[in-house]
C-alpha cells in the first residue's frame, strides 16, 4: 500500500528555488510521511505541519493521499493559511 503525494503550485515553486541538498531533505521527509516531526495546526483543522530543519511543510491527509499545500521558511509559512 503506497502513499500518493499531490503538490500545490506554491509548494513546487518554493522547492524549485532551493539548492539540491535542501530539495533532497524536504522530498525525503515528505515521502516518509506519516513519519517525522508532524503536528496538527491548532485553529486550522484539516492542516498539519511537518518540520524539516528551518522549513515547514503544510499538508493535508486524506487516507493515503497527502496534499502538500505550502512549503516555506519557519517564520513565513504560517502567514495566510487558508
Amino acid at each position: 500500500m503506497s502513499t500518493e503525494i499531490k503538490w500545490k503550485k506554491q509548494a513546487l515553486k518554493f522547492l524549485n528555488k532551493q539548492n539540491l541538498q535542501t530539495k533532497k531533505r524536504i522530498i525525503q521527509a515528505i515521502y516518509a510521511l506519516p513519519e517525522g516531526d508532524t503536528k496538527n495546526l491548532v485553529g486550522h483543522a484539516p492542516y498539519k505541519r511537518l518540520r524539516v530543519g528551518a522549513y515547514r511543510i503544510i499538508y493535508t491527509e486524506d487516507g493515503i493521499i497527502y496534499t502538500i499545500e505550502k512549503i516555506d521558511h519557519r517564520g513565513d509559512v504560517y502567514k495566510r493559511i487558508k
